[in-house]
């Protein structure tokens, strides 16, 4: 059996399988969630945080990045 995959943190490729953005469009909206939320460039993005920059359900989402 099979343990559940629970991510932390959203990635540029999970952004452009959500959106159907280009891969470049994913990275600087990336870019822009980290700068509004205060955030190194090296710091990671929560799928938490960025369901609440685009008014998206986690719901929703959390099938598109875990595949």
């Amino acid at each position: 059996m099979r343990a559940k995959n629970n991510r932390l943190c959203i990635y540029p490729k999970d952004i452009q399988r959500i959106t159907g953005k280009s891969y470049r469009q994913s990275i600087r909206l990336l870019q822009k969630i980290r700068k509004e939320l205060n955030k190194l460039q090296n710091e990671f993005v929560s799928v938490e945080e960025f369901c609440q920059y685009t008014s998206l359900k986690i719901e929703q989402v959390e099938p598109l990045i875990i595949g």
